[in-house]
């Protein structure tokens, strides 16, 4: 599997380099044995939930904050930046598939109660919304107890208040690890991969795309120097300057 970083206009310590030393070539596993994963009615119900809270017809806005960013996969056609009161970005739930594997478990980020996060509003065409919807969904969440759940969440956008969906962290899941230090989560991130790819390359792409749109999140620029020097220590390079 080949890695699709790009060139941050910023300069990071995480380099695309230091991403490839992460990378290997991983056969994906399969269904975790154990685990209950959403079936289509489940889906159904999903949907069905966000479309009673929204007119009929009308567009909706989606907010973006991670891979959404830079790897949106729906239909949309504005987008704009926006700040959602009351959320922040946190690597808080573990992964044993996807970015990661039984034998090393990564991280995931969500969003989690408390602060605020900036990212990026889409708008949703409303006459396609719910089939726009559904593949979110089905992107976004997969087992159930689900991780992450779909909602309706306030984001301000130039001042003015709207609705938009957002995938937030569901605290009662088994997942659910709370606020790790951003050590912690580097020392995660410098290793864990799967047959999506590694930790390190999707931490790289969101703080990548984040600064493309003009959005600084010290969180994730303090935690990608972190992941930059764990990997120079694994791997017997220079620390980054």
């Amino acid at each position: 599997m080949t890695s699709d970083v790009q060139t941050s206009p910023r300069r990071m310590s995480l380099t695309p380099e230091m991403v490839a030393l992460v990378h290997r070539t991983v056969e994906d596993p399969g269904p975790i044995p154990g685990v209950s994963y959403l079936t289509d009615d489940d889906y159904d119900k999903m949907v069905d939930a966000l479309l009673d809270a929204h007119p009929e017809g009308e567009d909706a806005w989606l907010f973006a904050f991670g891979s959404l960013i830079w790897k949106p996969e729906c239909e949309h056609t504005e987008e704009r930046a926006g700040t959602a009161p009351g959320w922040h970005r946190s690597f808080c739930f573990r992964i044993r598939r996807y970015r990661a594997t039984e034998d090393c478990p990564g991280l995931m980020m969500s969003l989690d109660r408390g602060g605020q996060c900036k990212g990026m509003l889409y708008r949703l065409p409303g006459a396609t919304l719910r089939e726009q919807l559904h593949k979110l969904c089905r992107r976004e969440i997969t087992i159930k107890p689900q991780n992450t759940s779909a909602r309706w969440i306030t984001v301000v956008s130039e001042g003015v208040q709207r609705r938009a969906v957002a995938f937030v962290m569901n605290r009662a899941s088994r997942a659910y690890v709370g606020r790790l230090s951003p050590e912690e989560v580097a020392g995660v991130l410098s290793k864990a991969c799967g047959h999506w790819g590694s930790g390190a390359e999707y931490l790289f792409n969101t703080v990548q795309k984040l600064e493309e749109h003009g959005i600084h999140d010290r969180y994730l620029w303090k935690l990608q120097q972190l992941v930059a020097e764990r990997i120079a220590l694994d791997h017997r390079l220079p620390l980054p300057e």
